[in-house]
């Protein structure tokens, strides 16, 4: 799938999306779009990406993004190679404007604009909260589309006013060019495919017809980080994810996401987690 400005049509009767996602897996490449997205996940995990950030999802994450913020949700490996498997997950997206070009600057609205302000940081949705907002979002696909105008009114006035928001990102990120979304799409793909080998940037670098050096400039101009920390922060996500599974023990893992000795992986492990491999993975068990 060619990566591009991702555009969605409302219904006829409708002046926002709504959509109930059902498949094998998130097939959609790394992209962006002019509208906020609210996204529910029902069901399946894996690795999210949003900006120049790097984390797992799993069943009841929520997350309000704004506008031109590029993201992907990439399923873990079972979701490829399993027909058995199931992605699930709602969202919303509403543009700035859907209500009126001046709704969101009333005074009554003024909570919910700071919100949408805020939304350019990425806002992960926590505790009683995400608990409120994704019961409306399910009551949602029964609604008619005059229920679920007021309940979108609800949401944004119930996250407006909520004290468990956390932002995803630490400085803005966007991105409003179809080209640039395509070869970091490119990039996403080839690491999520070879990061339990030795990557040579060499041949990324080549795949995009570029040198290294302006690869490497170039990479981190659009992600705010070098190619080989990306990898290592993926490798880092990975082995998260392994280690809360508990199918192999800490120095398989270490091995099977791409580090070459234990010392590197423990190593890389707490600058990234700031807790070792095994106390991370004893946050989950009562011991190895």
């Amino acid at each position: 799938m060619k990566p591009q400005l991702h555009k969605l049509v409302a219904e006829p009767d409708s002046s926002f999306v709504y959509r109930h996602w059902e498949c094998s897996y998130f097939d959609k490449p790394w992209h962006f779009h002019k509208e906020y997205e609210l996204t529910l996940i029902e069901k399946s995990e894996g690795t999210r990406f949003i900006g120049d950030q790097i984390s797992r999802f799993q069943p009841d994450d929520l997350i309000l993004i704004g506008p031109n913020i590029p993201h992907l949700y990439r399923n873990s490996e079972q979701y490829y190679k399993s027909s058995k498997a199931q992605a699930k997950s709602i969202f919303i997206h509403f543009t700035d404007d859907f209500l009126g070009k001046f709704f969101f600057d009333l005074p009554e609205m003024k909570l919910v604009r700071r919100l949408l302000n805020r939304s350019n940081m990425g806002l992960v949705i926590g505790g009683a909260t995400a608990g409120e907002v994704s019961h409306k979002l399910r009551e949602m696909e029964t609604d008619n589309p005059v229920k679920r105008l007021m309940k979108l009114l609800d949401i944004l006035i119930i996250l407006s006013t909520s004290k468990q928001l956390t932002n995803i990102l630490s400085q803005e990120f966007t991105v409003n060019n179809n080209k640039d979304a395509a070869r970091i799409d490119l990039v996403f793909q080839f690491i999520m495919k070879n990061y339990k080998n030795e990557i040579y940037i060499e041949e990324i670098a080549s795949k995009l017809n570029m040198s290294v050096g302006s690869f490497s400039r170039y990479f981190k101009h659009h992600t705010r980080k070098t190619f080989s920390n990306y990898v290592t922060e993926i490798r880092i996500s990975q082995a998260c994810q392994m280690l809360i599974e508990d199918r192999h023990s800490v120095s398989e893992i270490g091995y099977m996401v791409g580090f070459e000795n234990q010392s590197n992986f423990y190593r890389h492990f707490k600058k990234y987690t700031a807790v070792t491999p095994k106390e991370y993975k004893a946050r989950f068990f009562h011991g190895e």
